[in-house]
This record gives structure tokens, sequence and C-alpha cells, in this order.
């Protein structure tokens, strides 16, 4: 398994530079071999066009992690199931990716590389159509909006009902979301902002970026109750070990909140004897959209603790500074479980800050929708 690996991230080295170029690649082979499959891709490929293919390379790189391995493809066949992706087209797709990987990489390819690479993506593969087949719920589920307010001009908060069909989450997970109105086939994850309940309404925390975000301006801007959606399986990690007893540290970004937010609530429902410290950063006080909501769970639970931070408003009167600045001020952490949700520089300026302060790297969970 370790040559294995190595030559999977060896041979990588040739073409991560390149990504473009082996994206345009893969999508124009795959599209020649089976031009059917176009329709299941965006209008527009730019960005979101790329999701499947990063899936596939991000398998590859975590293959000397088996445990990982196994559960990351099982949960990525599962949520594929809404492109209505079946065998058929994975060997297609092994084919335009092994052709994209070659024509990329020139001359620095080698016959090792082409069969790591082929053993890979048939053991992906394989995993990720166990996964699908032996998933009984729909391939997504239609949502209706029940509830939308704004929170100044790029910042939303929703609440959907699932229909039909139950959808089952964990407090922290995320799901992939379709505004099929004004986006079809393109979809975004979103972490869900409340714990599980019975009456299958999740709520959602979304912000939408200057000059991008489709589907995030959709919501943001032109969703309204009573609209459809399409919510797909959960995924993610960033959940609660029931089993550990060690306090916890949460620390949250932005809308990276919505976890966070979830993990607390699923926390007030069984949790009496860990301490759970709360730190919820911005740049300005406007951004802090939840903290109201935060402040009442502190008042109902004796164990929460909320630290709020501004780092661009010298006139707030709590805390100073990145959020992860803050968080090392109040340390150490070694003996707390850690959950970190937010941007990418959040989470890794977070994650650096934790292992400078040598909190075991299996004690941090996170999840982020963007390149660390």
């Amino acid at each position: 398994m370790d040559s294995f690996a190595r030559l999977l991230k060896e041979s990588w080295t040739l073409v991560e530079e390149d990504r473009d170029r082996l994206s345009a690649h893969f999508y124009a082979r795959l599209f020649l071999l089976d031009p059917g499959l176009r329709q299941l891709f965006p209008v527009q490929m730019t960005g979101q066009g790329n999701r499947i293919l990063d899936a596939i390379v991000t398998a590859t790189q975590v293959v000397d992690d088996p445990e990982s391995f196994e559960e990351y493809l099982r949960s990525l066949g599962r949520d594929h199931r809404k492109y209505h992706v079946d065998a058929a087209h994975y060997a297609t797709m092994g084919v335009a990716l092994l052709d994209a990987l070659r024509s990329t990489a020139g001359d620095g390819w080698n016959l090792e590389y082409d069969q790591a690479w082929r053993d890979a993506y048939a053991a992906i593969t394989e995993k990720m159509l166990a996964g699908a087949e032996a998933d009984e719920n729909p391939p997504y589920w239609h949502a209706e909006v029940l509830t939308h307010e704004r929170h100044g001009p790029d910042i939303a908060v929703l609440t959907v009902r699932a229909l039909q069909h139950p959808l089952p989450w964990k407090a922290g997970q995320y799901v992939s979301v379709e505004v099929p109105r004004h986006h079809p086939r393109v979809w975004r994850t979103y972490s869900v902002a409340n714990a599980p309940n019975d009456d299958n309404v999740l709520e959602f925390h979304v912000r939408t970026p200057v000059g991008a975000g489709w589907v995030s301006g959709a919501l943001v801007r032109r969703t309204m109750p009573g609209n459809l959606l399409r919510v797909a399986a959960p995924m993610g990690s960033m959940t609660l070990d029931h089993d550990s007893t060690r306090d916890i540290l949460c620390v949250a970004g932005g809308v990276g909140l919505a976890p966070i937010k979830a993990l607390v609530e699923d926390l007030t429902t069984w949790n009496r004897t860990r301490w759970v410290h709360v730190f919820y950063g911005a740049r300005h006080p406007d951004d802090l959209y939840g903290l109201a909501g935060l402040e009442e769970l502190v008042a109902a639970h004796p164990w929460l603790s909320v630290t709020p931070a501004c780092s661009d408003d010298p006139d707030f009167g709590g805390e100073q500074g990145d959020i992860s600045e803050v968080v090392t001020r109040y340390g150490p952490w070694t003996t707390h479980d850690c959950y970190v949700s937010g941007s990418a520089p959040m989470v890794r300026a977070t994650l650096r800050a934790l292992a400078e302060d040598k909190v075991p790297p299996q004690n941090i969970r996170y999840d982020t929708f963007g390149n660390l």
C-alpha cells in the first residue's frame, strides 16, 4: 500500500500545476466517448463541472488510509447518485481520466504510474458503486422552502422541509443543494445548521461571494418560501463522538457557524458533563448574525460558553482579531475534541494554531469546501 500510494502522489505532481488542462482534456475526451453524458452536467461547465473529477482525484490521495478511504468512497458513491451516474458511466470516465493524465503529464508519465492509477480507479469505482447500491434512500429529496431571512446584503438563513421521504443526517454533516428553477444540474454543498428532527426540516446558512456563486446567489437573492429545491445525501465526518469524555472546542468563522450550531443543538439533548466552548468570529459585528441564538442557548445550558470576535472593527466590545488568534489566548486545548468550520483560510489558520498547541490530530474534525 505504501508503494501504491507513493506512485499515485508522485505521479500527481506531474499534473497538479496544470489542473485546467487536465480538466479540459478529461471532459473533452469524456463527451467524445459518450456524448449522452453531456446532459448530466451543467450548461456552464466552469467550476461546477469539475466536481466529479475533483472527487476522484481527492479519493486517490487518501488510499493510504484504508478506513477513511472506504467510508469516504461509499458516501461519495451515495452522493453521486444525484448525477444519475451508473457503472457504464464510471468505466467511460476511467478511460477519459487515464487519457487526460497521460496527455497532461507528458514524457514524465510511465507504465508504473499508469497501472497505479488503473488500480486506484478500479478500487474507487468498486467502493462508490457499492455505496450507491447499498443506499435505500432516493438519489435526492425534493424540499420546499419554508422560511427565508436576509442578514445584510450577502447572507441568508433559510429552512426547508424534505418531502415524501425522511432525510437522515447527523449533526455536523453537509448536503449538496440544487436550485432547479434557476440553475439546473448545478450542485453546491452546504452544512446543515440544525440537529436532526422529526419534522424533516433542515436549516442552511448561505453567503454569496462577490461576482460568483451561482447556487449561493440564487439561494440568497432569488429564493422565497414555497420554492422547491433538491437536496442530496448527507456527507461529512465532522460529527460528535458520543463515547468521548473530553470537553469540546468549537471554532466557527462566518457562515461556518452552521455545523457548529447543529452540533450544539444536538448536545443540548444529551450532554450533561462535557464543557463546550464556542468561538465565533467574523470581520464585522453585523456578520455575527447567529450570536443572539447562541446566547439564548448559553442562558439555558450552564456547560456552554460563547466567545465572539471581530477582526476588522476596533470598537467591537468583544474579542479583537482573527478567530484563530483569539482561540490561542484561551488555550491550551490539548485535552479537547476540536471542531473547526469556516472558509479555507480560516480553517487552515485554526488548524495551524491547534497544531502549535499540540492538539492530537485525531481529536480535530473539520470540513471545508475550499482548498486547504
